[in-house]
């Protein structure tokens, strides 16, 4: 038997890009046969308002909405975690994410004043998985490959402009160990590219996904 999962997902209730609230969302991927989903809503200077903008651990609340909602409309036979696309200030690169809970965005001051060298430190004590995300974007600088644990090698919205292509081969060259890939989904007209991953063991906890994907048991949906 196998599962979906999808691991890169936004929802309109965090994310400003996103145009889709979490219920539809969840709505969505139930109805294209997944599993589950990771939601990693936009933790950056994009999200959260301008009078807590260097203080985002006073929107907690905030930046959990979108999750919360997802996982209240998710039901026993779908698995909601909770993620991020972390992005620290001055500088456009995103980062996935996995591992984290609540305890974690609330207890860690505000992510975005990390740089890659301290947050690699912060996951490591933490038991997280740190990924960059789309590394071939225009305007993205590769991180410095021994600070994270890999990449994200598909990612669906670049697939027709050669960019997880090049993502694969740094990834390889680079030997990662993560390789993983998702739909980017923001909004109805990504439906026609679902994305994420197919698993022959059921993801339940955070403990699942990182345990699957650290030993590399899935495979990428394209």
């Amino acid at each position: 038997m196998s599962y979906k999962y999808e691991l890169h997902c936004h929802t309109a209730e965090v994310s400003q890009c996103a145009a889709m609230g979490a219920e539809d969302v969840v709505k969505n991927y139930k109805e294209h046969g997944y599993d589950g989903i990771v939601i990693t809503d936009h933790y950056s200077e994009l999200t959260f308002r301008k009078h807590h903008l260097f203080y985002p651990q006073n929107e907690v609340d905030f930046y959990l909405s979108g999750y919360r909602k997802a996982l209240e409309c998710a039901g026993d036979d779908f698995t909601v975690l909770l993620g991020m696309e972390l992005r620290f200030y001055l500088n456009p690169n995103d980062y996935l994410i996995y591992g984290i809970d609540e305890a974690f965005i609330r207890n860690n001051g505000n992510l975005m004043t990390y740089y890659p060298k301290k947050f690699s430190a912060l996951a490591k004590e933490n038991d997280l998985i740190f990924l960059q995300a789309h590394p071939f974007r225009p305007y993205v600088y590769r991180c410095n490959p021994k600070y994270i644990d890999g990449c994200e090698i598909y990612n669906a919205k670049g697939e027709k402009d050669g960019i997880n292509e090049k993502a694969e081969k740094w990834a390889e060259k680079n030997n990662m160990q993560i390789r993983m890939g998702g739909a980017d989904f923001h909004r109805e007209s990504h439906i026609e590219n679902m994305s994420g991953i197919i698993t022959e063991e059921p993801i339940k906890t955070n403990a699942d996904l990182k345990r699957i994907l650290r030993n590399k048991k899935f495979t990428i949906i394209k």
